[in-house]
């Protein structure tokens, strides 16, 4: 099934990071896969906006296991109420694991949304943190963002596909906008999620699709 794009399409690309390649401090599996496709896709230019977030943690962050004592990477905490993953420290501000992925040609984005800068709060999605005072959860930007250039649908592709590219596709619908998730152009922590995440998606209303369906208006 081909997808038009019209101008009021945006393209959001979540964390694709070299911390989580193969080899990085918070590897995805096959997480370097979709990189040929993701330079690919910006270059063909076929979406009017594009966007980037990027994990751009401080050290010491709460969502390092590090920062607990006893506590292990991947073990859950509770913090604030919620269930909180515990992390292997990754994309800390400044290092090289932390920066776009240097194989990809970042010159057609429009913006880049740094999230996770807080040090007491994880933010996964590119549109909010994950805890805010009295539930209220803080925007990063991104929604107004898109909204003053008329962006009414979004394609979301990235790392992880199971953490913050998910997060991204729901905060998108939950914000009004329609979503999409490019399968192909994304990978997960673990292939175990797989599953849950395609029935999180399709039952949001979130369209599960891959790049060469995409068609210009």
């Amino acid at each position: 099934m081909s997808h038009i794009l019209s101008s009021h399409a945006a393209l959001i690309i979540v964390d694709v990071q070299p911390d989580f390649m193969p080899g990085g401090a918070l590897a995805c599996h096959e997480g370097d896969a979709i990189v040929p496709g993701i330079d690919e896709l910006l270059r063909s230019r076929i979406f009017r906006h594009v966007l980037a977030t990027q994990d751009w943690h401080p050290r010491g962050h709460i969502s390092f296991a590090s920062s607990h004592p006893g506590r292990v990477p991947f073990e859950q905490i509770d913090l604030y109420g919620q269930p909180q993953t515990l992390w292997p420290d990754h994309c800390v501000q400044g290092t090289p694991g932390a920066e776009l992925h240097p194989a990809i040609d970042w010159s057609p984005l429009d913006a880049v949304i740094r999230k996770g800068s807080d040090p007491g709060v994880d933010s996964y999605s590119g549109f909010r943190e994950n805890h805010g005072p009295a539930g209220a959860r803080p925007s990063t930007g991104l929604a107004g963002w898109l909204r003053e250039r008329g962006v009414e649908e979004v394609f979301v592709c990235g790392l992880a596909r199971d953490v913050c590219v998910l997060w991204t596709a729901q905060d998108a619908v939950e914000l009004g906008f329609r979503a999409h998730l490019l399968w192909d152009l994304s990978r997960p922590v673990t292939l175990d999620t797989d599953a849950a995440t395609r029935t999180t998606l399709l039952t949001q209303g979130i369209t599960i699709t891959e790049a060469s369906e995409l068609r210009r208006e």
